[in-house]
Protein backbone atom coordinates (compact mmCIF):
# COMPACT_ATOMS: atom_id res chain seq x y z
CA UNK A 1 0.00 0.00 0.00
CA UNK A 2 1.45 3.55 -1.00
CA UNK A 3 1.85 6.49 1.07
CA UNK A 4 -0.61 8.00 -1.02
CA UNK A 5 -4.19 5.56 0.01
CA UNK A 6 -6.53 7.19 1.05
CA UNK A 7 -6.57 6.92 4.82
CA UNK A 8 -9.34 5.13 7.07
CA UNK A 9 -10.47 5.49 10.52
CA UNK A 10 -9.42 3.03 12.79
CA UNK A 11 -11.36 1.66 15.65
CA UNK A 12 -7.84 2.16 18.12
CA UNK A 13 -5.12 3.02 16.34
CA UNK A 14 -2.88 3.92 19.07
CA UNK A 15 -3.29 0.09 20.80
CA UNK A 16 -2.84 -1.15 16.93
CA UNK A 17 0.32 0.84 16.44
CA UNK A 18 1.83 -0.38 19.42
CA UNK A 19 0.30 -4.05 18.49
CA UNK A 20 2.28 -3.64 15.56
CA UNK A 21 4.89 -2.31 16.93
CA UNK A 22 5.82 -5.50 19.64
CA UNK A 23 6.00 -7.47 16.35
CA UNK A 24 8.44 -5.97 14.79
CA UNK A 25 10.27 -5.47 17.92
CA UNK A 26 10.18 -8.91 18.48
CA UNK A 27 11.55 -9.67 15.28
CA UNK A 28 13.93 -7.07 14.73
CA UNK A 29 14.75 -4.60 17.28
CA UNK A 30 14.15 -1.36 18.32
CA UNK A 31 16.30 0.32 15.75
CA UNK A 32 14.15 -1.08 13.25
CA UNK A 33 10.92 1.08 14.39
CA UNK A 34 9.55 3.34 12.19
CA UNK A 35 6.10 5.07 12.41
CA UNK A 36 5.79 5.60 8.61
CA UNK A 37 6.60 1.67 8.18
CA UNK A 38 3.77 0.93 10.69
CA UNK A 39 1.37 3.60 9.22
CA UNK A 40 2.07 1.44 5.98
CA UNK A 41 1.49 -1.77 7.45
CA UNK A 42 -1.38 -0.65 9.13
CA UNK A 43 -3.29 1.19 6.22
CA UNK A 44 -3.58 4.82 7.51
CA UNK A 45 -1.81 7.38 6.22
CA UNK A 46 1.79 7.96 7.56
CA UNK A 47 0.85 11.25 9.29
CA UNK A 48 -2.14 9.17 11.35
CA UNK A 49 1.28 8.07 14.06
CA UNK A 50 1.63 11.22 15.00
CA UNK A 51 -1.69 11.84 16.45
CA UNK A 52 -0.61 9.29 18.96
CA UNK A 53 2.87 9.75 19.11
CA UNK A 54 4.69 12.87 18.77
CA UNK A 55 7.84 10.65 17.63
CA UNK A 56 9.69 7.90 17.67
CA UNK A 57 11.15 8.01 20.88
CA UNK A 58 7.28 8.09 22.02
CA UNK A 59 6.63 5.35 20.54
CA UNK A 60 9.39 3.65 22.26
CA UNK A 61 8.53 4.82 26.01
CA UNK A 62 4.62 4.19 25.45
CA UNK A 63 6.20 0.51 24.49
CA UNK A 64 8.38 0.38 27.34
CA UNK A 65 5.93 1.58 29.74
CA UNK A 66 3.02 -1.34 28.04
CA UNK A 67 6.17 -3.57 29.15
CA UNK A 68 6.80 -2.62 32.71
CA UNK A 69 2.60 -3.04 33.06
CA UNK A 70 2.66 -6.13 31.94
CA UNK A 71 5.26 -7.67 33.75
CA UNK A 72 3.45 -5.95 37.07
CA UNK A 73 0.60 -7.74 36.19
CA UNK A 74 2.39 -11.14 36.07
CA UNK A 75 4.22 -10.36 39.17
CA UNK A 76 0.64 -9.34 41.12
CA UNK A 77 -0.16 -12.99 40.14
CA UNK A 78 2.08 -14.44 41.99
CA UNK A 79 1.38 -17.36 44.44
CA UNK A 80 3.22 -19.72 46.89
CA UNK A 81 2.47 -21.64 50.27
CA UNK A 82 5.99 -20.00 52.35
CA UNK A 83 8.10 -17.30 51.72
CA UNK A 84 10.77 -19.18 50.00
CA UNK A 85 8.12 -20.24 47.57
CA UNK A 86 6.60 -16.61 46.79
CA UNK A 87 9.95 -15.27 46.50
CA UNK A 88 11.15 -17.87 44.01
CA UNK A 89 7.73 -17.70 42.43
CA UNK A 90 8.60 -13.43 41.78
CA UNK A 91 12.15 -14.85 40.39
CA UNK A 92 10.79 -17.05 38.10
CA UNK A 93 8.28 -15.02 36.68
CA UNK A 94 10.66 -12.34 35.87
CA UNK A 95 12.56 -14.27 34.07
CA UNK A 96 9.81 -16.30 32.28
CA UNK A 97 8.61 -12.78 31.10
CA UNK A 98 11.50 -11.75 30.12
CA UNK A 99 11.84 -15.58 27.48
CA UNK A 100 8.43 -14.80 26.91
CA UNK A 101 9.36 -11.06 25.42
CA UNK A 102 12.67 -10.81 24.38
CA UNK A 103 12.52 -7.41 22.53
CA UNK A 104 10.46 -5.87 24.91
CA UNK A 105 12.76 -6.43 27.92
CA UNK A 106 15.08 -5.24 26.10
CA UNK A 107 13.80 -2.30 25.51
CA UNK A 108 12.41 -1.52 28.88
CA UNK A 109 15.86 -1.87 30.33
CA UNK A 110 17.77 0.43 27.33
CA UNK A 111 19.84 3.03 28.62
CA UNK A 112 18.18 6.05 28.20
CA UNK A 113 18.15 9.32 30.04
CA UNK A 114 15.17 9.19 32.44
CA UNK A 115 13.50 12.02 30.58
CA UNK A 116 13.39 10.45 27.45
CA UNK A 117 11.23 7.99 29.02
CA UNK A 118 8.26 10.24 30.77
CA UNK A 119 5.35 7.32 30.39
CA UNK A 120 8.06 4.55 31.36
CA UNK A 121 9.60 5.73 34.90
CA UNK A 122 6.34 5.77 36.97
CA UNK A 123 5.26 2.63 36.18
CA UNK A 124 8.50 1.10 36.36
CA UNK A 125 8.53 2.47 39.40
CA UNK A 126 5.59 0.58 40.54
CA UNK A 127 6.92 -2.59 39.30
CA UNK A 128 10.03 -2.42 41.56
CA UNK A 129 7.51 -1.65 44.70
CA UNK A 130 5.85 -4.96 43.90
CA UNK A 131 8.98 -6.75 44.17
CA UNK A 132 9.62 -4.99 47.61
CA UNK A 133 5.92 -5.63 48.73
CA UNK A 134 6.40 -9.34 47.99
CA UNK A 135 9.57 -9.58 49.98
CA UNK A 136 8.04 -7.92 52.74
CA UNK A 137 5.42 -9.83 52.62
CA UNK A 138 7.02 -13.00 52.36
CA UNK A 139 9.97 -12.20 55.07
CA UNK A 140 8.10 -9.56 57.57
CA UNK A 141 11.22 -7.07 56.68
CA UNK A 142 11.60 -4.11 54.01
CA UNK A 143 15.25 -4.13 53.47
CA UNK A 144 16.63 -2.86 49.46
CA UNK A 145 19.49 -4.56 49.64
CA UNK A 146 17.10 -7.88 49.28
CA UNK A 147 15.31 -5.98 46.85
CA UNK A 148 18.47 -5.22 45.10
CA UNK A 149 19.86 -8.70 45.36
CA UNK A 150 16.48 -10.41 43.54
CA UNK A 151 16.42 -8.25 41.17
CA UNK A 152 20.19 -8.48 40.37
CA UNK A 153 19.82 -11.80 40.23
CA UNK A 154 16.53 -12.53 38.29
CA UNK A 155 17.81 -9.73 35.81
CA UNK A 156 20.88 -11.29 35.53
CA UNK A 157 19.18 -14.57 34.60
CA UNK A 158 17.17 -12.69 32.49
CA UNK A 159 20.04 -11.46 30.62
CA UNK A 160 22.06 -14.75 30.27
CA UNK A 161 19.53 -16.43 28.74
CA UNK A 162 18.60 -13.60 26.44
CA UNK A 163 22.27 -13.74 25.06
CA UNK A 164 22.12 -17.76 24.06
CA UNK A 165 23.48 -18.98 27.26
CA UNK A 166 20.45 -21.47 28.00
CA UNK A 167 22.84 -24.38 27.66
CA UNK A 168 23.75 -22.58 31.04
CA UNK A 169 20.41 -21.44 32.12
CA UNK A 170 17.60 -23.84 31.59
CA UNK A 171 14.88 -23.67 33.18
CA UNK A 172 15.20 -26.64 35.77
CA UNK A 173 18.76 -24.46 36.78
CA UNK A 174 16.87 -21.19 36.74
CA UNK A 175 14.32 -22.59 39.44
CA UNK A 176 16.95 -24.07 41.58
CA UNK A 177 18.89 -20.60 41.86
CA UNK A 178 15.83 -18.83 42.51
CA UNK A 179 14.65 -21.20 45.18
CA UNK A 180 17.98 -20.85 47.24
CA UNK A 181 18.04 -16.73 46.21
CA UNK A 182 14.69 -17.13 48.28
CA UNK A 183 16.04 -19.26 51.07
CA UNK A 184 18.89 -17.20 51.66
CA UNK A 185 16.63 -14.16 51.61
CA UNK A 186 14.06 -15.57 54.06
CA UNK A 187 17.10 -16.74 56.24
CA UNK A 188 18.40 -13.12 56.36
CA UNK A 189 15.27 -12.15 57.41
CA UNK A 190 15.17 -13.86 60.26
CA UNK A 191 18.13 -13.24 61.50
CA UNK A 192 18.13 -9.47 61.40
CA UNK A 193 14.36 -9.56 63.15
Amino acid sequence: MSDHAAPYHHGDLRQALLSAAREVLERNGPASLSLRDLARQLGVSHNAPYRHFADRDALLDALSAEGFARLAESLQHVRGDTATERIAAMGQTYVAFADAHPGLFALMFQPVDATARPETVPIATRTLDLLRAGIREATGAEDSVDVATLWALVHGLSALRANAHQLFMEPAMIREVTARAAEALVQRARVTR
